[in-house]
């Protein structure tokens, strides 16, 4: 018979452990949870700063007294919505709304058409100095308000155009159409070029493939340029006060104006008048803000 040994262990012998797991590597680009808390952080305070202000004005536009704002504290007793009502009915806010979304969505369209135009003919087209006329463009955007508009005053009244929309418009388009050809033709030039080829092989004139095939694919860079076109008039003071007399022809941004005078100053209607003027702004960016960060990056990559 064949016998079988089983080694024992020997007496005092250390007892075997298991092998400790060896930590995860953090991959690349990976955060830690610190950083993921700091980094949380950061945005919730930068976020509770940014809407902050938007608080305040909301809450300043239901006190019912124009120094409210001196003892905030009070209006949560009588917080009342009668300054909306009084915008509303004895002011000139609906023309204001009139003029103002007159001469916002005219600098719209009108700026991005020749925005759009311009940077497509610099991105695709090399005519004589093409490249100058860039940065000739950039430099109309170094010049202060203040320095401009003496001279657009002298040559929109030698074009009969005071007190006209069309002469804020063209104002508008003015400080308008530089940035925003700037900024699509860098969106233009990630389009490959063999598009605008495919279209000559169709038979397409060099304005029908921009038209056609171009801008269906530029749409992002086109809603920055609306955007940013839509804003540069919405809000502007200086040469909406300068160049419009007539009080109904008054911008959102002139007529609050009109609630402060030399020695008083009505806070709790300028604060209601522009909370109603931000809900145009919110629907427009609303239309367009799909499109904003795709516009705004894809500009960027290339110059």
């Amino acid at each position: 018979m064949s016998t079988t040994t089983v080694d024992t262990p020997a007496t005092g012998a250390q007892p075997v452990t298991e092998a400790v797991r060896p930590r995860r590597a953090r991959r690349r680009g990976e955060r830690s949870r610190l950083a993921t808390f700091l980094s949380h952080g950061v945005l919730s305070v930068a976020s509770l700063i940014a809407l902050f202000p938007i608080a305040w004005l909301v809450y300043l536009s239901l006190g019912p007294d124009k120094d409210d704002y001196l003892h905030p504290g009070r209006i949560l007793d009588k917080a009342t919505l009668s300054n909306y009502s009084f915008v509303l009915e004895h002011t000139n806010f609906f023309k204001w709304l009139e003029s103002t979304l007159i001469v916002s969505l005219g600098t719209t369209v009108v700026g991005v058409l020749f925005a759009a135009t311009t940077g497509y003919a610099v991105s695709r087209m090399r005519f004589p100095g093409h490249r100058k006329l860039m940065w000739v463009l950039l430099l109309t955007q170094a010049f202060p308000i203040a320095v401009l508009i003496v001279p657009m005053y002298e040559i929109l009244g030698d074009l009969g155009l005071i007190d006209t929309y069309g002469g804020l418009i063209l104002v508008y388009c003015s400080t308008a159409v530089p940035y925003c050809a700037w900024l699509l033709k860098g969106y233009f030039d990630t389009i490959p070029y063999e598009i605008d080829e495919a279209g000559r092989i169709d038979g397409l004139s060099p304005f029908g493939t921009f038209a056609r095939l171009i801008v269906p694919l530029a749409k992002p860079g086109l809603a920055v340029a609306a955007f940013y076109s839509f804003i540069t008039a919405f809000g502007e003071v200086a040469f909406a006060s300068t160049f419009m007399l007539d009080d109904e022809k008054y911008t959102f941004a002139v007529g609050l104006r009109s609630f402060v005078s030399e020695h008083d100053a009505q806070w709790n209607y300028m604060a209601a008048t522009a909370v109603l003027i931000a809900i145009p702004v919110s629907a427009f960016f609303y239309l367009v803000q799909r499109n904003l960060v795709t516009g705004l990056t894809a500009g960027g990559t290339k110059g």
